[in-house]
C-alpha cells in the first residue's frame, strides 16, 4: 500500500514530459512578445492583480469606494482565503511591502506567527519520533501536517497593523465582500478545484495513518456532500462568514484575545496539542526595514529573515557579474550561470536564514557584492556544482501572491500562505460540548512549523515562541528612489528563483511586465534545506518548462545538470509596474494560475 506521503506526491507532483512532444495548439499574437499570453492591463486610477478574478474585482470595488491600496489588499486577501483555501486563509501568515506616496518610502511588515510556548524542542523531537516515518517530511523531520506543524496564525494581526497605518475605510466595509461571498457562495475556478481535490484526498490518507488528529471539521467545511467542489460548483462557507463578522466587529482582539482565541485553545486541548490561549494573546506582528541590492541601477527590495527574500538578492548579486543580455536566453551559458547562482544563494539560505530574535544572521555580508564575487569565482562554466557550494562567513505551490495600487500612488506587495497545500489539515471549532451542535470556525491552520529544524545547533532549530524559516516573500523594485514594480512569484523554494528571473527578464532583456512572467522558467530543486535535512547531492534536479529548447536541455546535461521537463513547480506571478513619468499602472497576471489583473 502506498504511503500517504507518496499519495500526496503523486497528486501534486509535476508531470514529466519531453519538450518536443508537447503540442502547442495556440494562436499567434499580432504584436508584442510572441510568447506572451496577453497584453499588460493599463489603467490610471487603480490596479489589482490576484490569483482569482473575483478577488481582483473585490479589490477594485474597494478602491472605487474610496479605499486605499491597503484596504483593497486586505479585502482581496480575505476573499482569497475563502476562494483559494488551497493556498491561504486566516489560519496562515502574511508578509507585505508597502510604498507610501506621502513619506515616499517603503514599509515592510512581518506578520508571521510563532511556535507555542508550552512545547520544548525535546518534546517536539519525541512527538516526531512517534509520527509514522512515511508521513514525515521528505527529510525525516517534522511532519508537514497535523498539530506538530502548526504555528500561531499571523495574517489577521497583519491586516489590522496595515489598516491602522494606511487604511481609510472601516474594517466592516473592507471585510464585507468576503463575508457576503462566504454566505452566498461563489463558483470554484479550474486550478483551485484541482488542488482542492488532491489536498482533501491527501488529508484523508494522512488521517488514516494517525498524522492528522481529527478530520471531521475539515470534511464539514471543505468537502460538502462528501467531496471537494468541482470546477464551477458553488461553494459556501457560512462558518467562515461568522468568523469574519466577529473579526470585523471586534478587531484583532476578537481573534487573538476574544472568543475565537478561546475556541482555538479548547480545540487544541481536545486534540492533544500544546497551543494555548496565551500563545494567541501574546502574538504581534513586526514592522521591519526592507533590505535591497542594486542590480544594474535598479534597487530590488525584499523582507529580511526569517523569510527567504534575501536569496533573490544574493542570486542577482552573483548574476550582475555576467553579461546576460549578450549571452541571450537562447544560450546554455545563460541557464547554466543562473542555476549555479541559485545553488550558491541557497547554500547560504540553508545555513543562515532564521528568526533574527533567536539567531545571529550576517545580513550585511550575505548581501555584499564582495561575497557575490567570491561565490561567482566558484562557478565553473563547463561543469555543474554537484555538492553544496557553501562559503563560510567572517562573523539557513501553496501560497497566494497579490498586489494592489491606488490613485494616490500607494502600492502594496502582499503574500499570504498556509504553507504546504491547504495547511495542517486541522480546522478549529467553537468547542460546543455537543458534537452535533458544534460549528467550525471555517478556516484551516497553517503547517508552517514543519519548516523548523530538529537539530538544536541549527540556526532554524525549533524553540518555544520562535518564528520558523519562511518561504513566502513579497518583492518590490525602485529606481532613483521612485516606485517602479510591485511583484511576487509564489511557490515555496521557487520564489527567490522566480523573483530573480522576473528582474532579469525585465532589466536585462527589456520585457514588459506581462511578458516577463509568461516566458519559460526553470526551477532548481534539491538544494540543502533550512530544516536540517540532507545536503544537496549530485547537483539536485533542474526542472524546465516546454518552452526551453531541447538543445539547451541537452547541453545542460552535458555540463552535469540533471534536467527534466515538467509542469507545475514554477509558481504564480502577479505584478504592477508604475510608469515613472506618467504614474500609469501596467498590471500582469500569471497565465499558469486562475488569476486576473484589472484596473480602472
Amino acid at each position: 500500500m502506498r504511503t500517504s506521503l507518496s499519495i500526496i506526491a503523486a497528486l501534486l507532483a509535476a508531470t514529466p514530459l519531453a519538450a518536443q512532444t508537447v503540442p502547442k495548439d495556440q494562436g499567434d499574437r499580432y504584436s508584442g512578445a510572441p510568447g506572451a499570453s496577453r497584453s499588460a492591463v493599463i489603467a490610471q486610477n487603480g490596479m489589482a492583480a490576484t490569483s482569482q478574478p473575483l478577488a481582483t474585482q473585490v479589490a477594485l470595488d474597494t478602491l472605487k469606494a474610496g479605499g486605499s491600496a491597503v484596504d483593497a489588499a486586505i479585502a482581496a486577501n480575505a476573499t482569497l482565503g475563502l476562494m483559494e483555501p488551497t493556498g491561504n486563509g486566516i489560519g496562515g501568515d502574511l508578509f507585505a511591502i508597502i510604498w507610501d506616496p506621502k513619506t515616499r518610502k517603503l514599509y515592510g511588515l512581518n506578520a508571521s506567527g510563532r511556535a507555542p510556548m508550552g512545547q520544548s524542542l525535546k518534546q517536539l523531537q519525541q512527538r516526531t519520533a512517534k509520527t509514522p516515518r512515511s508521513a514525515r517530511d521528505t527529510d525525516g523531520t517534522i511532519a508537514d501536517w497535523g498539530a506538530a506543524s502548526v504555528t500561531v496564525p499571523g495574517a489577521v494581526d497583519g491586516w489590522f497593523e496595515m489598516h491602522a497605518k494606511f487604511g481609510k475605510l472601516p474594517m466592516q466595509r473592507v471585510l464585507a465582500p468576503s463575508i457576503r461571498y462566504a454566505q452566498q457562495g461563489f463558483p470554484v475556478s479550474e486550478l483551485i478545484a484541482q488542488y482542492w481535490k488532491s489536498n482533501t484526498a491527501g488529508f484523508e490518507a494522512l488521517h488514516k495513518e494517525g498524522v492528522i488528529e481529527e478530520i471531521a471539521n475539515m470534511r464539514r467545511v471543505y468537502m460538502p456532500g462528501g467531496k471537494a467542489p468541482a470546477e464551477g460548483a458553488i461553494f459556501k462557507n457560512p462558518d467562515l462568514a461568522l468568523t469574519l463578522m466577529e473579526i470585523a466587529e471586534g478587531g484583532r482582539e476578537a481573534f487573538y484575545k476574544g472568543s475565537l482565541a478561546r475556541s482555538m485553545d479548547q480545540y487544541f486541548r481536545r486534540i492533544g496539542a500544546p497551543h494555548r490561549y496565551e500563545d494567541f494573546a501574546s502574538h504581534k506582528s513586526e514592522w521591519v526595514e526592507p533590505v535591497s541590492t542594486s542590480y544594474r541601477g535598479y534597487d530590488v527590495w525584499e523582507i529580511p529573515p526569517n523569510g527567504q527574500g534575501i536569496a533573490a538578492l544574493q542570486i542577482l548579486n552573483i548574476l550582475e557579474g555576467y553579461d546576460l543580455k549578450a549571452m541571450g536566453r537562447g544560450s546554455v551559458d545563460f541557464w547554466h550561470v543562473f542555476i549555479e547562482a541559485k545553488k550558491r544563494a541557497f547554500a547560504d539560505r540553508a545555513r543562515y536564514y532564521a528568526d533574527p530574535a533567536f539567531a545571529k544572521i550576517p545580513l550585511q555580508e550575505l548581501l555584499s557584492k564582495e561575497r557575490a564575487a567570491k561565490q561567482r569565482a566558484t562557478i565553473d562554466m563547463g561543469r555543474a556544482a554537484l555538492a553544496d557550494p557553501a562559503l563560510p562567513v567572517d562573523g539557513g505551490n501553496d501560497t497566494i501572491y497579490m498586489t494592489v495600487a491606488d490613485k494616490d500612488g500607494m502600492m502594496v506587495s502582499l503574500i499570504q500562505s498556509n504553507y504546504r497545500g491547504m495547511g495542517s489539515g486541522l480546522v478549529p471549532d467553537d468547542g460546543n460540548a455537543d458534537p452535533a451542535k458544534r460549528r467550525t470556525l471555517g478556516f484551516m491552520f497553517q503547517d508552517r512549523g514543519a519548516q523548523f529544524s530538529l537539530n538544536a545547533k541549527h540556526a532554524n532549530a525549533y524553540a518555544p515562541g520562535k518564528r520558523p524559516f519562511h518561504t513566502i516573500i513579497p518583492a518590490f523594485m525602485t529606481k532613483d528612489g521612485k516606485p517602479l514594480l510591485s511583484f511576487g512569484v509564489m511557490g515555496g523554494a521557487m520564489q527567490p528563483q522566480g523573483h530573480a528571473q522576473i528582474v532579469v527578464n525585465m532589466v536585462d532583456f527589456g520585457m514588459t511586465v506581462q511578458a516577463a512572467g509568461d516566458v519559460a522558467r526553470f526551477h532548481h530543486d534539491g538544494s540543502t534545506d533550512p530544516e536540517g535535512g540532507k545536503a544537496m547531492a549530485e547537483g539536485g534536479m533542474v526542472e524546465i518548462e516546454s518552452g526551453v529548447p531541447q538543445a539547451i536541455a541537452d547541453e545542460l546535461g552535458k555540463r552535469g545538470h540533471k534536467v527534466k521537463y515538467s509542469v507545475g513547480p514554477y509558481g504564480g506571478y502577479q505584478a504592477i509596474w508604475r510608469d515613472p513619468a506618467t504614474g500609469t499602472y501596467w498590471g500582469a497576471s500569471e497565465f499558469r494560475k486562475d488569476g486576473q489583473a484589472a484596473g480602472y
